[in-house]
């Protein structure tokens, strides 16, 4: 089998890949199982979010290649990427009803079929919000607006799931509820999430596999099993302590 074959195959692999963003050099290489819930851990300003975004087409690798559902995708740009994304601040458009802002996941022009429109009413009740089509974002509690940012997400039907701490400006009874709303829906949709997380507790809880990055590199990538078993990495030893 050659090189390209075995990339093909995985679901997400970065081989090489290297950026230079200022003073700060970033390196990745990784090979991720698909259909899993995998943590992305690491200090901040390591490089945790430099790799979500190189993974969704918002930065440009200087080398390497990045590998998306079987698909090269180091060239792409983010529209035609496998790749749903949730931000920390959800993303809405604060002028928009609830329905506009779910159905630009599906057309950005907003030219939406029938079946669309009942796509974007099932997606508002899967997540608990059905009868908030017409609500505006500034009428919604933090975690009602979270779910609004899932059902856009789920609306998109994308193998790849991306979350850059989504659940971090929320208190801890709301993180809880989005947790088990996450693995509810990845039970559903069986795709590929990938989580940003400061907080050990919730990568005990969510993930079946977690990524440390350090230093702008991948300092491990394992089964979550053996990432709570690992000793040998200092910085880790003192994430998992927190």
């Amino acid at each position: 089998m050659t090189d390209n074959q075995g990339m093909a195959d995985r679901g997400i692999a970065t081989a090489g890949v290297e950026l230079q963003l200022g003073t700060h050099h970033f390196r990745f290489d990784c090979d991720l199982p698909q259909g899993r819930i995998i943590a992305i851990t690491g200090p901040s300003g390591s490089g945790k979010s430099t790799f979500l975004n190189l993974l969704a087409g918002f930065e440009s690798p200087d080398h390497g290649r990045i590998m998306l559902a079987g698909r090269d995708a180091t060239r792409l740009p983010p529209s035609q990427r496998p790749v749903s994304l949730v931000f920390q601040d959800n993303n809405l458009f604060a002028h928009l009803d609830l329905f506009t802002n779910v159905g630009l996941g599906i057309n950005p022009s907003l030219k939406l079929t029938a079946d669309d429109r009942q796509r974007i009413s099932g997606a508002l009740a899967r997540v608990g919000l059905a009868g908030f089509d017409r609500r505006k974002p500034g009428t919604l509690s933090g975690g009602e607006r979270q779910r609004a940012a899932f059902a856009r997400a789920l609306v998109r039907d994308k193998p790849i799931l991306l979350l850059d701490e989504p659940f971090a400006a929320l208190d801890p009874g709301l993180r809880s509820g989005m947790a088990e709303l996450l693995t509810a829906l990845h039970r559903e949709t069986g795709n590929t999430v990938l989580i940003v997380s400061h907080d050990p507790a919730e990568v005990r809880r969510l993930a079946d596999h977690a990524v440390f990055i350090d230093g702008g590199t991948i300092r491990l990538s394992a089964p979550i099993e053996h990432f709570l078993k690992q000793d040998g990495i200092p910085a880790l030893t003192t994430f998992l302590q927190h």
